[in-house]
């Protein structure tokens, strides 16, 4: 790092800073600016800091470390979380759904689908609990990623027993808490606006050097072992692959990774693709919460709902070019030094360190504008969940606009502080990020399914499923080995949180008919609703089935389509011009089928006396 990589980060730090003490007279109107910016920001923006948020130093730290270890194929274990499947789904169908009730928060929008006596109001306690200890677990892996990234660059030393890795992230983490408090819902989305320009300037830069390397038919890279060394570190082993394999995108049953390796859970590959594809599937079709479902609730429409999704999803794509570019870049350096880097997981980081002076600043705060996007975003969010859920209705419900705004950002620094906090005791990116996604998101995802296709479901079994699913995560990262398969950890949160679910609900009342009455007026969704649907009037439900019949065909084409357009993306990158044109040709055909079957009937409705088609 030179002064001028060092006076390019710090500029960029000092304008995220001064952009979001700017908007803080805008955010400080009220709770429903600063949480939601009053339902008035433009879809195009929303969708592109949804598109930051999900560019996290963390998340790209594991894909890269995946795809090169594992080559292209390691693009399916991603399907568990990195690919953010779930957003084919909001784009069809959920994202309008949740958009129409109404609400701040997913534990607000529980006084919809329960009502406001004591089943609505636990299972909005629970949600709005469950979501803060969510929001925690993200800050930690935010931080420990963040952390491992920048201690690379930053050159800060390790004091008063704390890790330089701890100290670079307190760097990052403060810099974005500062805008976030500060600016709301409005400075994180006009901050991921300008910050996604950054990151999309530090692709292109990454993507154009990737495309001048030619990599030899066989070479070398390096897996974590199982085994640590004498003295306690990691240690690495080194093997050989072959270009035509490591490119190659085709589906394989099982892969041959030595046993020894951390990696040898992959083994048994299509088990797993298929397991990522079942549970992605769930999880999309029970909607998503927190910072990604809040875009949704911010939206003006249905239309925008819908717009806001694809322009997201069409920006995220560009995420996996960089990721091939960076996995080839790491390569390239391992041929031309004759060893491969060892640790998957530093891959980025030390391609990053290998650029130019300024072009090694520019990139560095582009990642960290990847960083604290996703961070701002998160943070906001898990905020609203204790502002508006748990201290406006069980603790002050007469608290004053500045009284909630101080609650506002102390909730925002709380988290932040405990998140931190448990950077001192989670070291890994990859334990971290798969708890999260196998095991804590397992343990929500019965309830979060079926609170939207089964009218029985009522709040005490929502509430019960929830707090047993998330409980039952959090032992599970307590008393079981880091060894277990990440599909043991799914499979024990879910079968506790269907348990506790179904029980929860046959063992008291349904909620009242009029609450679900109403409940199915505002959002019409399919599944088992038909006593309800059928008490609407006969043009309502024809208009009703039409929409549910296009959105269900439209998923179908989605899903593959979300999927077959991140592997072309990445496919440029290798340069495999055959395997390029084969997934082109579907992709186009998708395309196609999702404009005349989803994008022409997308509707500007409001609410559900609009009639507009």
């Amino acid at each position: 790092m030179t002064f001028i990589d060092y006076a390019i980060i710090v500029v960029y730090l000092v304008a995220m800073v001064v952009a979001g003490l700017w908007m803080q007279k805008k955010a400080k109107e009220g709770i429903d600016s600063y949480f939601l910016g009053n339902r008035k920001l433009p879809w195009w923006a929303l969708g592109a800091s949804g598109m930051s948020s999900n560019l996290d130093i963390s998340g790209t730290m594991i894909i890269v470390a995946l795809i090169y270890a594992l080559g292209a194929k390691g693009f399916y274990i991603e399907i568990r979380g990195g690919v953010t499947l779930i957003m084919a789904f909001l784009m069809i169908f959920m994202g309008k759904w949740n958009r129409r009730a109404n609400v701040m928060t997913m534990a607000e929008w529980m006084r919809i689908r329960f009502g406001e006596d004591n089943e609505g109001q636990l299972a909005r306690f629970i949600t709005a609990i469950v979501s803060i200890i969510g929001t925690i677990a993200m800050v930690t892996y935010f931080a420990i990623g963040g952390g491992k990234f920048l201690d690379e660059f930053l050159g800060i030393p390790a004091f008063w027993g704390m890790s330089s890795e701890f100290w670079a992230a307190t760097v990052l983490i403060a810099v974005a808490m500062i805008y976030t408090v500060a600016s709301g819902l409005y400075g994180v989305i006009w901050t991921d606006v300008f910050q996604g320009i950054l990151i999309f300037t530090a692709i292109a830069y990454v993507a154009v050097r990737a495309l001048g390397i030619t990599l030899p038919e066989e070479f070398l890279i390096s897996m974590p072992m199982k085994e640590a060394a004498a003295d306690g570190s990691k240690l690495f082993q080194p093997f050989a692959t072959s270009f035509s394999e490591w490119t190659n995108l085709a589906p394989q049953w099982k892969l041959d990774i030595n046993p020894g390796s951390d990696y040898s859970m992959y083994t048994l590959f299509g088990v797993l693709t298929m397991f990522y594809i079942f549970k992605t599937t769930i999880e999309g079709s029970g909607g998503t919460g927190n910072y990604m479902i809040q875009r949704y609730y911010a939206a003006k429409s249905d239309k925008e709902a819908g717009l806001l999704s694809l322009f997201w999803t069409f920006l995220l794509s560009f995420r996996w070019p960089f990721i091939a570019s960076m996995a080839i870049i790491g390569i390239y350096m391992g041929v031309t030094s004759g060893s491969p880097i060892q640790d998957p997981e530093k891959v980025l980081p030390m391609v990053v360190n290998t650029l130019p002076v300024g072009v090694k600043g520019f990139l560095i705060a582009g990642l960290m504008a990847a960083a604290m996007s996703t961070f701002d975003s998160t943070v906001n969010a898990g905020a609203a969940y204790w502002v508006k859920d748990i201290y406006q209705v069980h603790i002050n419900p007469g608290a004053d606009n500045k009284r909630l705004m101080l609650h506002s950002y102390g909730a925002s620094i709380l988290i932040v502080v405990i998140g931190l906090g448990l950077t001192l005791f989670i070291k890994n990116i990859n334990d971290i990020w798969s708890w999260i996604t196998m095991s804590m998101g397992a343990g929500l995802i019965i309830p979060q399914l079926v609170r939207w296709y089964w009218w029985r479901l009522n709040g005490y079994g929502y509430a019960i499923g929830m707090a047993a699913g998330m409980i039952s995560a959090i032992l599970w990262k307590i008393f079981t080995p880091d060894t277990m398969p990440e599909y043991y950890s799914f499979l024990f949160a879910s079968l506790i949180s269907l348990v506790g679910t179904v029980i929860g609900t046959i063992a008291t009342r349904p909620t009242e008919d009029k609450v679900l009455q109403n409940f199915y007026n505002l959002t019409r969704p399919f599944g088992f609703w038909h006593r309800f649907r059928d008490s609407l009037p006969a043009k309502r439900v024809e208009k009703i089935d039409a929409e549910n019949r296009r959105d269900i065909i439209s998923t179908l084409m989605a899903v593959p389509w979300q999927v077959l357009l991140f592997m072309f993306m990445m496919n440029l990158i290798f340069k495999v011009w055959s395997q390029a044109l084969f997934l082109g040709v579907f992709l186009v055909a998708l395309s196609i089928g999702l404009y005349f079957n989803w994008f022409r009937h997308l509707s500007t409705e409001v609410n559900m006396d609009d009639d507009d088609d």
